[in-house]
């Protein structure tokens, strides 16, 4: 049996088709990019783990560097 054979104008209604629905996924993607980057909202919408997690960093940084600075004293005081 053979293939149907494709006018032009349906051709053109396909590609006209195609590229809105593009334009419809672009849109979407890209509202959802900037929600998903939007890292105020973000740490609005999980304070707490924010908090917990800037505590746990100064905390660490805070430590390694107090046993820093105590590495190099004991290397003077050798």
């Amino acid at each position: 049996m053979p293939a149907h054979k494709r006018t032009s104008s349906e051709i053109r209604a396909s590609i006209d088709a195609n590229r809105a629905e593009f334009a419809t996924s672009l849109d979407t993607l890209r509202s959802e990019v900037v929600r998903v980057t939007d890292w105020r909202s973000q740490v609005v919408a999980h304070r707490r783990e924010a908090i917990v997690a800037t505590a746990v960093v100064g905390f660490v940084l805070g430590g390694g560097l107090v046993a820093l600075g105590g590495l190099f004293t004991r290397r003077r005081r050798r």
